[in-house]
């Protein structure tokens, strides 16, 4: 369960929230406000602007211009229900015309309709509807959140927990979704450009596609065999995928094209394990292989081996700087960190350091390298313009796995509960490097068999906000820096993460004065973008028309679902009883004697998966019978495998089995 959901919000831009409460309770008091109305703090109410209709808008308030626009993206024709488009603000001082740069604007589409309040004798404008979205109200939010981000987590079993970290209901934050996978994961990159977070399966040897609009699994990429590490290139056009196997004809890279979601090559680089990395100009590759010890230069353009290069015995990790151009591979036997030149592709030198070198990551502005060394419990430290090393930083317990924030160097340890913080401002020769540390549970992970080769630290982009899990508690620790122990927790029932990472929805600044960001469009109509802006106070809510899109108009229902049960609590050892209606889809009929009817049952996340016999009971009416056996949420999925009608494609029954139900709620039908 997830604690100090206040804590949380903090992460939610606090600094904004807070002005916005005030402006909303100023609204309470009884003072009539107009939609897009600001209340300048201490100063009369402005009038408003007129609100263009359109796809571009402009707004002029307190000396700020603010331009809107939401126009489909490149490849896409018009504005479209199913299809991205591009939201953008270009902020100016009406005066100069200056850009203003730095700030933190805030914004969410929804819906033109108004919310109906409680009892229904209320509506809510635009602008009440901003207020209940901040609340982290259940059942209550936009359609598209411009400024959220949700925590993704890789679970030890083969399923993927979403968290929204705002939304919340009695101090305790919800799971978003659960998404079910063929085989468990084990590593994972996202494409925030194109909505998609790729997951390797090294059991089915396949690329789970995984839509991080809709968090459901698009596609299952055939990957080789035994597909482990994946990475992404820079300019996101290939997904690489380390095979990892002992024979050195069939162990390398297979290289997936992300517009066609198919292989597109294969590179032989030797048998065991791949790390990869990229030139920033996506233009080259370079994949180790641990057990041939080399590094195998691969052109991106036509996908072939240029170069073999003998970097050490047993090369485990690699990275590359873009400040000094070079990649910097660390090897575990021989004790050094060879430097491949990326103009000459050769390895221009050794920096001698210690047997049992392992993980090596550059730090985000490309000045040092960190390189974990497991079995002296060292962290050393790598000055890329010297290529020599620093620093040698203790970190006890063996240190196994390294992130970065902004600000900070986060370290995890074997043998120890204990994350490690190495300020990174503290780094290079002849500095005393600043450690500070807190607990991420009482645990340390090696008491658990399930750590993962992804990260089990991620921060949350700009915010000083970190996500941990840890495999041995099952948990996920939310810490905020500058403080001295997690702000909160958060547990997903019956199963276990392994890894952590973040799916970013929120608004960048992509050039001087403008705050970009993509959507993916939910459905057709008239929305409202509410946009928001702290110093100076702006609140004004702009239009867009959404086209339907005749390809989804086409997509019908394959059967009308129509769940007769209402009851969602059950006790455990129970055996739910869940009634249903089938009719068709266009005339809505009753499909009486329906044949190959079946249902999917499983515990959230994804656990004691199993399917259960339909039986008919009336005309059309059918039920399905989910034994209970373990207290968590279940869903009841159907399928028509005669007609080709997957799990997934009809409406879903979710219900909660409970240790004890206190007076239990009858069985409802209509």
């Amino acid at each position: 369960m997830m604690t100090s959901c206040c804590s949380l919000r903090r992460v939610i831009r606090t600094s904004v929230f807070a002005w916005l409460a005030v402006t909303f309770a100023t609204a309470a008091t009884g003072a009539e406000l107009p939609a897009g109305a600001v209340v300048p703090a201490g100063a009369a109410m402005s009038p408003p602007a007129a609100t263009l209709s359109g796809e571009s808008q402009r707004l002029v308030r307190s000396g700020v211009a603010v331009d809107f626009s939401l126009v489909p993206a490149q490849g896409v024709k018009s504005l479209m229900e199913g299809e991205f488009a591009d939201v953008r603000f270009r902020l100016s001082d009406e005066a100069s015309g200056q850009a203003i740069r730095g700030t933190v604007p805030g914004a969410w589409m929804d819906m033109s309709q108004v919310i109906q309040a409680k009892g229904g004798a209320e509506q809510r404008s635009c602008k009440d509807k901003i207020s209940l979205y901040l609340k982290g109200a259940i059942g209550i939010r936009p359609m598209v959140d411009l400024n959220s981000y949700y925590v993704v987590l890789l679970n030890n079993d083969a399923s993927v927990a979403i968290v929204d970290p705002v939304v919340s209901m009695a101090g305790a934050t919800s799971t978003l979704a659960s998404v079910v996978l063929k085989a468990p994961g084990a590593d994972w990159v996202s494409s925030d450009r194109d909505r998609r977070l790729y997951i390797s399966m090294p059991r089915v040897g396949q690329v789970a596609v995984m839509d991080t609009e809709t968090f459901k699994v698009v596609d299952n990429i055939d990957a080789g065999k035994t597909p482990v590490r994946v990475s992404l290139q820079p300019d996101g056009r290939y997904l690489w995928v380390g095979n990892n196997t002992d024979d050195a004809a069939t162990s390398g890279v297979t290289v997936i094209d992300t517009e066609t979601s198919k292989p597109v090559g294969f590179v032989v680089t030797g048998a065991g394990h791949h790390e990869i990395t990229f030139t920033p100009d996506s233009r080259l590759a370079f994949v180790t292989s641990r057990h041939g010890g080399t590094v195998t230069v691969v052109d991106v353009a036509t996908r072939q081996s240029i170069k073999s290069l003998s970097t050490g015995a047993q090369p485990l990790a690699l990275a590359h700087s873009a400040l000094s151009g070079s990649v910097y591979v660390s090897d575990g036997v021989d004790g050094h960190v060879a430097v491949i030149d990326t103009r000459a592709l050769e390895v221009t030198r050794r920096i001698k350091l210690e047997p049992g070198l392992g993980p090596l990551r550059v730090t985000p502005d490309g000045r040092f390298a960190l390189v974990l060394n497991p079995q002296e419990d060292r962290v050393h430290v790598v000055d890329t313009a010297s290529n020599e090393k620093v620093q040698d930083v203790t970190i006890t317990g063996q240190p196994y796995q390294l992130s970065f924030s902004k600000t900070y160097a986060y370290i995890r340890s074997l043998h120890s509960e204990r994350v490690s913080m190495i300020n990174l401002a503290t780094l290079g020769r002849g500095r005393q490097v600043a450690v500070q540390n807190f607990s991420a549970g009482d645990q340390p992970p090696r008491t658990n068999s399930g750590i993962a080769i992804a990260d089990t630290i991620v921060a949350a982009a700009g915010e000083g906000t970190i996500f941990v899990v840890n495999p041995a508690d099952g948990t996920t620790y939310y810490y905020m820096e500058g403080t001295n122990a997690p702000s909160s927790n958060y547990r997903v029932y019956g199963s276990s993460p392994r890894a952590v990472t973040v799916v970013d929805r929120s608004l960048k600044e992509v050039e001087p004065g403008v705050y970009a960001g993509r959507v993916r469009i939910p459905v057709a109509g008239r929305y409202d973008i509410a946009f928001m802006l702290q110093s100076p106070q702006v609140l004004h809510c702009f239009t867009a028309d959404v086209a339907t899109n005749p390809r989804l108009a086409k997509v019908v229902d394959p059967l009308k679902i129509d769940f007769e049960t209402t009851r969602r609590e059950f006790s455990v050892d129970d055996v739910a009883v869940i009634r249903f209606h089938v009719a068709d889809s266009l005339t809505g009929e009753a499909r009486p004697g329906l044949a190959g009817l079946t249902a999917m049952y499983y515990l959230a996340p994804g656990r004691r998966r199993a399917e259960t016999a339909v039986v008919e009971v009336g005309a059309g009416v059918y039920e399905a019978r989910v034994p209970l056996a373990q207290a968590g949420a279940w869903y009841v999925y159907l399928g028509v495998p005669r007609l080709k009608i997957a799990y997934g494609q009809l409406p879903y029954y979710s219900l909660q089995a409970l240790d004890k139900v206190t007076n239990p709620a009858p069985v409802a039908t209509r």
